[in-house]
């Protein structure tokens, strides 16, 4: 399972990085291979200064060895070897209309000392984070969530929607940090689902998401906007970047594995503002967003 899902996540970063530098049209991704030094690497993808992205990447990794002592802490084993290997994406676009976008998919592999497989799940998800609402784009990327969760079973979109709301919330701050899509994690084999059928499922969205995002990019991106739009981006890009230095599991996770911190850190936008006690003007589009940040609805 863990030589097929990295092949997959492979495959999948070459489709997608086409894709974005094709909708871009300008810039194209620089490659950067890198290895770490208590087993395994990984395959960085970054492009910066777009003509429709001002930064995005592309990342995947697959690493191993023995777990740190934070980690047999935190997974309650005295000794033990890991395999963990995933693809992450952020896209932070350079037009105030278009949504950054987040997603990951991965799976994990956990051993006792002898070597021998003692555990094993998948974990992933996608997630959009909007700076102006248009209701239309949030609808198009969950419907595309809820058809590639309904083809597997019914009961995944709503219960994973309802995680993705809870798993991307600023508590500090009381409000999403979007408008949400899909969360999902230690999806391990059971009496319902083998590893095979979850490895179909996390794989079937990880194939939906250039059509989730990508019509929305192209729809709006030759919006016209002005600077007072673009400094609204930057300052709520700032509570993008404290969910994911305080709350964000998979930071913590490659901060705490001696993970590589340039491909980390990834997904900090290039510019943004932390203004004192910043906020919306009442009855304006940008309070009309923070108002559905602050209570998350059902899109379909």
């Amino acid at each position: 399972m863990r030589t097929k899902f990295n092949r997959y996540i492979e495959k999948l970063q070459d489709r997608i990085t086409q894709k974005l530098a094709e909708v871009d049209g300008k810039a194209r991704f620089k490659e950067d291979f890198w290895e770490r030094s208590g087993g395994g690497g990984g395959r960085t993808r970054v492009l910066e200064n777009g003509a429709a992205f001002e930064k995005g990447g592309v990342n995947i990794s697959a690493v191993n060895g023995e777990l740190p002592e934070s980690m047999k802490n935190y997974f309650k084993v005295k000794a033990g070897n890991f395999f963990a290997c995933g693809l992450s994406i952020v896209i932070h676009p350079k037009n105030p209309f278009v949504p950054t976008v987040h997603a990951n998919w991965r799976y994990f592999e956990l051993y006792n000392s002898k070597g021998e497989l003692q555990d094993q799940w998948f974990g992933g998800g996608q997630d959009l984070t909007p700076y102006y609402l248009f209701e239309e784009d949030a609808r198009h990327f969950h419907q595309v969530c809820k058809k590639a969760c309904d083809a597997h079973d019914k009961d995944f979109y709503p219960q994973y929607k309802k995680r993705c709301d809870e798993y991307f919330w600023n508590a500090h701050r009381g409000e999403a940090r979007g408008v949400g899509g899909l969360f999902f994690d230690y999806l391990r084999p059971d009496d319902k689902h083998s590893a095979e059928n979850w490895y179909d499922f996390v794989t079937g969205t990880g194939d939906s998401f250039l059509e989730a995002y990508v019509p929305i990019v192209e729809k709006r991106n030759n919006i016209n906007y002005s600077d007072a739009q673009r400094q609204w981006q930057e300052v709520r890009r700032g509570r993008y970047v404290e969910f994911n230095l305080i709350h964000d599991k998979g930071t913590l996770f490659g901060l705490k594995t001696n993970g590589r911190i340039e491909s980390i850190l990834m997904s900090l936008p290039p510019h943004v503002q932390w203004q004192y006690n910043h906020k919306p003007d009442p009855n304006s589009k940008e309070e009309e967003l923070v108002s559905v940040l602050e209570n998350p609805r059902a899109w379909v």
